[in-house]
Formats: C-alpha cells, sequence, structure tokens
C-alpha cells in the first residue's frame, strides 16, 4: 500500500470519530509530520504516516522536529498500519 492511501484511511478514521486530520505542509520548515488530528475533547496529536514495512523510515530531520514536538508535551506517532494507530489511540484513552 502507498504512504498516501494509508494516510487516506487514517483521515477517513479520524472522521469516523468525529475528529479532523489536516495534512501539515510548513514551508520553510522540513521534517514536520504529516498530519495533525484534532479529536473530540481538545486531544490533539501529530502523526506521521510510514507505509507499511518500513523498520523506521525516519530521517534525521523528522527525528529532530518529533523530539521538539515531544519535549513542548506534544504526543506524536509514527505509524505504518491501522491497527498500530488503533492501539495507540487505545493505550492513549481515545476510542
Amino acid at each position: 500500500m502507498y504512504e498516501s492511501a494509508f494516510e487516506k484511511k487514517i483521515c477517513n478514521f479520524i472522521k469516523s470519530l468525529g475528529g479532523k486530520a489536516y495534512k501539515w505542509v510548513s514551508p520553510g520548515n522540513s521534517g514536520v509530520p504529516d498530519r495533525i488530528a484534532v479529536l473530540p475533547g481538545g486531544k490533539i496529536i501529530f502523526i506521521e504516516v510510514k507505509r507499511p514495512g518500513l523498520s523506521d523510515g525516519l530521517s534525521v530531520r523528522q527525528k529532530k522536529v518529533i523530539a521538539d514536538l515531544e519535549k513542548l508535551g506534544c504526543t506524536v506517532w509514527r505509524v505504518s498500519d491501522m491497527e498500530e494507530l488503533k492501539l495507540k489511540m487505545k493505550e492513549g484513552g481515545i476510542e
């Protein structure tokens, strides 16, 4: 499955929960996560989407941006399949 097709599945799933999944494009700031999921109750999650089968797939810049966001107290998930996303949501108290 291509990353773009998987990203669309994520967006549809977030929408089914009553949330929004915005594409994050930040000119001049490479390495930002692909999506910002805004869920009911004000929960915000940054999601880096990787196609299934990649062991890590994060660039040095992406790792830095993710670390910076996490230092600010943000939730950032790297996901490569729907089961992983659903598990992270369950662990985060989002159902």
